[in-house]
């Protein structure tokens, strides 16, 4: 069909397309989208982010990262995200809406429930706004991570392999997290949901897992620094493990008693091997990695490590033989498995009890992941002590939770932004109030230092903004001001004038110039210039580098985010 409107097409030419389609099989997902009133608020307006003042927690000084938790409708804050965070998170956690039918979720602020003839195609339409946003603030080699059960299961994965692509798609990860069960109608008792991992590149890492006491028992030597590690025989076996394979790793070593000598010798390229120069001495015996069949195998090693780690090298009597065994350390962690069934990753016990504890009284959130699961999620997302985390379904706060619990294991400074809507008041009164318990401490659990700045969703109507008066215009500058601000997560404003705004952080200061005029932009520049700190500078201009002329040692120059510039503009005329 060609892109003619439907109701242009005759009777006729409907019905052969129809045919068309019922002559071969189709796979893919298709559903009837549905039209949701935030995008297209969205789409007609600005949207910005408006800070609360009195909920700012700042106590931990310039040494950690500021935190940001936004409350309004997860579609307007990832728009606005969009323009201040594109292509800077590491790690998002998304724990949606699972569709059960039991009207636990609104679209169009209806709650949709199992009589909804059009409750999967609103969850997909729902679910596509969203994730496309999301994909595009994830850093090149971020990772999503996506919860659900089984009643978004199918639609869920189809939805995620085409907008990351198949390709992308690294793993499902069962969680048990209701080891009593969840009894249906239909006879089974439910213990799982699914978490699936899409990257956004093939740049990603997946992350490692903390090894079990149980996989650390297998490293029972303790060294000089205190980690575990085994002794193993240093010639290697398996694939690669040849001399033809490696011939640099075949090389003798000289024994004497429990010393370990490592002979001169000069590579023959021409002949691929070894040079030896000395002989041993009489009381030394020569060692080399062949097998008890007669296989020249080789080392573990190349020679310079040999020369580099004399300790991690030991002399062992086997079977009448010398043989060289080394230190064997585990790695960091261990790969992730794709069933998590350990009693931590319980929703129960580890969310709502945890809530229970930390507020004193229970129901303050219907089924809060435990955080002990989530802290793996994110662990697997990104290897990074510095990844900014990004929840745009943070419901109660386990993921900021979560992102305050590693650090305090690690010495981190991931960064954390949590999105939710205040429905039942659960932003100010859960969200921000477990966060501000994190930090502070609860009962007689220690408190983790971190910052917080809270956030309101809003909206600048674009229309008519020429004929605002000076004063309005103003303020509205100034929005668009702490919106480049927070894109550099500069959030102290320190000067502000008719022409310009300045703002820092502990590393550097922002500075946007948002006249057309450019009297005073001289002025402006010398005054930057006399500054500590490097300047990023934001200018206004009509087009791209508007500003490249005002760079300098001290200063960077960026153009103005689009949706901001055009703003700007509006004013302008």
């Amino acid at each position: 069909m060609t892109n003619k409107k439907l109701e242009e097409y005759t009777k006729e030419e409907l019905l052969a397309y129809i045919g068309e389609l019922k002559k071969g099989r189709r796979f893919g997902l298709v559903w009837e989208p549905k039209d949701e009133q935030v995008v297209k608020d969205c789409n007609s307006k600005l949207p910005v982010l408006n800070e609360v003042k009195d909920r700012v927690i700042n106590d931990a000084g310039d040494d950690y990262p500021t935190n940001l938790l936004i409350e309004g409708d997860n579609f307007h804050s990832l728009t606005t995200l969009n323009y201040t965070h594109a292509g800077k998170i590491d790690v998002i956690y998304a724990d949606p809406p699972y569709n059960t039918g039991a009207r636990d979720w609104r679209y169009n602020n209806d709650y949709v429930d199992d009589t909804d003839a059009f409750r999967h195609s609103k969850w997909l339409s729902f679910m596509d706004n969203r994730l496309r946003i999301a994909k595009n603030l994830l850093a090149d080699d971020g990772i999503i991570c996506v919860t659900i059960d089984d009643y978004e299961l199918p639609r869920l994965a189809m939805l995620l392999d085409d907008i990351f692509g198949v390709e992308h798609r690294l793993g499902t990860v069962v969680i048990r997290n209701n080891p009593q069960g969840r009894s249906t109608i239909k006879g089974f008792s439910i213990n799982h949901e699914y978490a699936l991992f899409y990257e956004k590149t093939t740049r990603s890492t997946v992350g490692r897992l903390p090894r079990s006491d149980k996989q650390l028992e297998r490293y029972p030597e303790i060294d000089e620094d205190g980690h575990g590690y085994l002794w193993e025989n240093f010639r290697k076996t398996g694939s690669d493990s040849h001399r033809s394979d490696r011939p640099k790793q075949f090389y003798p070593l000289y024994v004497k008693g429990e010393v370990i000598r490592l002979p001169k010798m000069e590579w023959n390229n021409d002949n691929k091997a070894w040079l030896i120069l000395d002989s041993p001495e009489s009381d030394e015996v020569e060692v080399l990695p062949v097998d008890n069949a007669k296989n020249e195998r080789v080392w573990k090693w190349g020679h310079e490590r040999v020369l580099a780690n004399p300790s991690h090298l030991q002399v062992r009597k086997v079977g009448g033989r010398t043989e060289l065994h080394r230190r064997n350390y585990p790695s960091e962690g261990s790969l992730p498995n794709t069933l998590w069934d350990k009693p931590k990753y319980a929703s129960g016990s580890h969310g709502t009890n945890l809530l229970t504890r930390m507020f004193g009284k229970s129901h303050m959130f219907d089924f809060p992941k435990s955080v002990y699961a989530v802290e793996d999620c994110i662990r697997v997302c990104s290897p990074k002590k510095d990844a900014v985390v990004l929840d745009f379904f943070a419901g109660s706060g386990t993921t900021g939770h979560a992102v305050l619990e590693l650090n305090a294991q690690d010495g981190g400074s991931r960064q954390f932004i949590l999105c939710t809507n205040n429905e039942n008041g659960i932003a100010e009164d859960v969200t921000y109030e477990r966060i501000n318990k994190v930090i502070a401490g609860y009962n007689d659990t220690a408190g983790i230092p971190a910052n917080l700045r809270y956030y309101k969703t809003d909206f600048v109507d674009t229309a008519g903004l020429g004929s605002l008066t000076d004063k309005d215009k103003l303020e509205i500058t100034r929005e668009m001001g702490a919106m480049i601000a927070l894109r550099e997560n500069s959030f102290e404003q320190i000067e502000q004038t008719n022409h310009w705004q300045t703002y820092e952080n502990a590393k550097q200061l922002t500075a946007v110039y948002f006249r057309e005029d450019k009297t005073m932009i001289d002025e402006y520049l010398t005054k930057l210039n006399g500054q500590e700190k490097p300047v990023k500078l934001y200018v206004f201009g009509w087009g791209k580098n508007a500003g490249a002329e005002y760079a300098s040692k001290k200063i960077s120059v960026e153009d103005i985010p689009e949706p901001l510039i055009e703003v700007y503009k509006e004013i302008a005329k």
